[in-house]
């Protein structure tokens, strides 16, 4: 029998930046969709919730079926964080440790049968507990097809599906928007021979939301030369719209063109809500062929040195 490596994915809302007034969707793969069922206000395309510790609150999660055969899913609360990868919003698993909504957010029902080109709403309670931290909470009611579409082959892929509605809580209290960029580093590709093919160095960098607070971090990126000449100014777009509470995430930027021959360092710097950090990390471009130069120069430089030595010792001694 083939060994069964079960892959997961999942699909949540997009959210636009900032929250306010810009339109959204609800999360859909093209089977079924998640979202908050209609107020009085009009369709909500996320969970946007606020509480005191100790307090609650009661919610509703619609599930529609858009298949012509009913689906059966396995509703749950689920913690938000960002992925490794892209800094992405992604959600734990069942199985994983649930700290924050995920532990506090329960459906009343755990399973549910869509009908085909039906929806079903379910009501949640969220309770938050007395001693919670001040701040953002965020996660999601994920709606789960718990089949298993398994692959074939030695090692067979499995693959379940899930969708969820986007929970935003806020938990009352102190609010703290802390940011650091930390561990910037510069990795050189150099030609063989100076002024010959092109250069470029990839820049790595750690974001890190040391706050309590989601933050819309922009990161702008500055290098300079020898005497302060300036080689680089831009702002950078592989960066995640939304940096969760508590998460660190790595990135990279190419520096396309980056100087051949130079001396200097490069800056990143991020803002976000009342927040400005910013981090260096120096360099020293120098072609392999130049450098293969001065390596045996200085290794000549040091033959030539010892050489000198012992015969001026040997002069001495005779």
């Amino acid at each position: 029998m083939a060994a069964l490596a079960l892959s997961w994915t999942l699909l949540l809302a997009v959210l636009p930046q900032g929250y306010g007034g810009a339109a959204a969707h609800a999360a859909d793969n093209g089977n079924w969709s998640v979202y908050p069922a209609s107020s009085e206000l009009g369709r909500r395309p996320y969970f946007y919730l606020s509480a005191d510790p100790g307090t609650t609150l009661t919610d509703q999660v619609t599930v529609s079926n858009k298949t012509a055969a009913p689906l059966t899913f396995r509703l749950y609360a689920a913690d938000a964080y960002n992925t490794e990868r892209d800094g992405g919003f992604a959600v734990r698993t069942r199985q994983e440790q649930q700290r924050g909504v995920g532990a506090w957010a329960k459906p009343d029902r755990d399973k549910v049968t869509v009908p085909p080109h039906r929806s079903i709403t379910v009501p949640y309670t969220l309770t938050v507990p007395e001693g919670a931290e001040p701040g953002d909470h965020p996660g999601a009611i994920v709606a789960l097809d718990e089949r298993i579409d398994a692959g074939s082959g030695s090692v067979a892929v499995g693959v379940q599906q899930a969708v969820g509605a986007r929970v935003y809580l806020r938990v009352n209290g102190p609010t703290v928007p802390a940011l650091s960029v930390e561990d910037v580093e510069l990795d050189h590709s150099k030609p063989l021979v100076p002024g010959t093919g092109e250069s470029s160095a990839l820049i790595s960098y750690t974001l890190y939301n040391r706050g309590n607070v989601t933050l819309n971090p922009k990161v702008a990126l500055t290098a300079e030369g020898l005497f302060g000449r300036d080689l680089l100014a831009r702002d950078l777009t592989k960066v995640p719209s939304e940096l969760l509470p508590r998460q660190r995430i790595r990135l990279t930027e190419r520096w396309a063109g980056a100087p051949q021959l130079e001396w200097g360092e490069v800056r990143l710097t991020a803002t976000a809500q009342d927040v400005r950090e910013s981090a260096t990390a120096s360099f020293f471009a120098l072609p392999w062929l130049v450098a293969a130069v001065l390596l045996a120069a200085l290794v000549g430089t040091g033959v030539w040195a010892k050489a000198r030595r012992r015969r001026e010792r040997v002069l001495r001694d005779a």
